[in-house]
């Protein structure tokens, strides 16, 4: 496990009293990479409004332009963008993509290829490397095309040779294992509609992590004119259809980036509140306000008179343990939930996430590690992370932990973890937390902006 060698870090604040605060969050990640990789695969120009503008998404357009899709971003306004797909129906060939570490730009794009007029070079990060990629080209390969490895087989970088006829007698099949992440399915039904006879695909493994994101591509795929059924679990049938988005889409904020900030008001007391929460979604964000209301704090949603909704979390600060918690439909708020645990009543253990040990980092490892470095006890199941909280009390209150250098390892959500932990514990410097700008291109000022709304509005 890689870690930041930077001599500069970050100290986390402390929370010194309730939170009385209301969070601004940035749309949907996971929303707006799909909506750029179907815009892309449109017939027609999309404007996106709301779009989050991060390092997934800067990556995201950036490799969509390399193949030939025109965008423009607002003067005035830069979280509206308008693509236009190539006026050619193909992508552009014998280019270069650099991926980052974005596990949507490695997975999505590649896919794009099988329509390009040329080999499409893949490249990444360092820590690119170690992210798994092999289910999704090997899907690729069953429908055509061919990949050249410059290194390990199934890891950045390699290059998409497309096929030089996509013309098929009958559906084409596809048989791939995504236990290790859902985005392999994602990937692949994204581009499916374009194929002439259309896909069946089939997850031939036990576990499919992450259902809800594959919720959330095929009911995209299907408001951009798409069409597939699920005629078995871990099957789909994708029908052939010409696509295209609405002229304008709304983003949805991210409700997994909203995970941080609600959490802090169990964490710290007191109450954190998030506009625009959608009434309906298929972000796996969704489940967070239910998660913490079984970690003890009270969910509301008020809505105002234009239908405008908020969610607000409300704590005393008393966090209860929850025995076995399942987050297999929602791995990504994993850190986030993991920061709570710490500081619960009792036990906790987060299972069904298997899958964290291949995203940005080993992320089972690194939240075990890191809760160890602290003073704290957690151990890594074959499937999640045990976590006893400390029993001994400090000077200051906290459970038995002290302040440390905690590592990121390149990983936005293990900043965002280690600041939740600061507001409890004194003394947690975080390194790169600049990483945040994944999803979160101001995470340190929101976060500081968050604690600056402390003081009680009663007084």
């Amino acid at each position: 496990m890689t870690q930041h060698d930077s001599s500069s870090a970050w100290r986390a604040p402390v929370a010194k009293a309730p939170l009385h605060a209301s969070v601004e969050i940035s749309g949907s990640k996971s929303l707006s990479n799909r909506y750029l990789v179907l815009a892309a695969l449109s017939t027609t120009p999309t404007i996106l409004e709301g779009l989050l503008l991060s390092r997934d998404t800067e990556l995201m357009m950036k490799a969509l332009r390399s193949l030939g899709v025109g965008i423009e971003q607002d003067f005035d306004t830069p979280t509206t963008v308008r693509l236009t797909p190539p006026a050619s129906g193909h992508f552009t060939g014998n280019v270069s993509v650099f991926c980052g570490l974005a596990g949507t730009v490695m997975r999505f794009v590649p896919g794009l290829a099988l329509f390009a007029d040329g080999p499409v070079r893949f490249s990444g990060d360092e820590q690119a490397s170690a992210r798994p990629m092999k289910p999704v080209l090997d899907g690729l390969e069953q429908l055509g095309a061919h990949v050249e490895y410059e290194g390990e087989v199934g890891r950045l970088p390699f290059t998409v040779v497309p096929p030089s006829t996509l013309a098929m007698a009958a559906q084409a099949q596809v048989s791939i294992d995504s236990s290790g992440s859902s985005q392999f399915i994602s990937g692949l039904l994204l581009v499916a509609s374009r194929l002439p006879r259309g896909l069946r695909l089939t997850h031939t493994g036990e576990k499919l992590p992450s259902m809800p994101h594959i919720a959330m591509t095929v009911a995209d795929v299907e408001a951009a004119g798409g069409s597939i059924s699920s005629p078995d679990r871990g099957v789909w049938d994708v029908e052939p259809s010409s696509l295209d988005l609405a002229p304008v889409i709304v983003v949805e904020p991210d409700l997994s980036n909203a995970a941080p900030f609600l959490g802090a008001a169990l964490l710290a007391g007191g109450s954190v509140s998030v506009p625009r929460w959608p009434e309906q979604t298929t972000q796996p964000g969704a489940l967070l306000p239910a998660i913490l209301e079984k970690f003890g704090a009270k969910v509301t949603v008020d809505a105002d008179s234009s239908g405008r909704r908020t969610l607000t979390v409300t704590s005393d600060g008393h966090i209860r343990g929850l025995g076995d918690l399942d987050l297999s439909a929602a791995g990504e708020i994993a850190p986030s939930i993991a920061a709570l645990t710490i500081f619960a009543d009792a036990p906790t253990s987060l299972v069904g996430i298997a899958h964290l040990r291949g995203h940005e980092t080993n992320r089972l490892r690194a939240l075990v590690t890191e809760i160890n470095r602290i003073g704290g006890s957690a151990q890594e199941l074959d499937d999640g992370i045990a976590v006893t909280p400390g029993t001994a009390e400090n000077s200051e209150g906290t459970a038995g932990l002290h302040g440390a250098r905690m590592e990121t390892y390149a990983d936005h959500r293990m900043a965002t973890f280690a600041a939740m932990i600061g507001l409890r514990v004194s003394g947690i410097d975080i390194v790169d937390v600049e990483t945040t700008r994944k999803t979160l291109p101001d995470f340190v000022g929101m976060w500081s902006a968050m604690l600056a709304q402390h003081q009680d509005k009663r007084n």
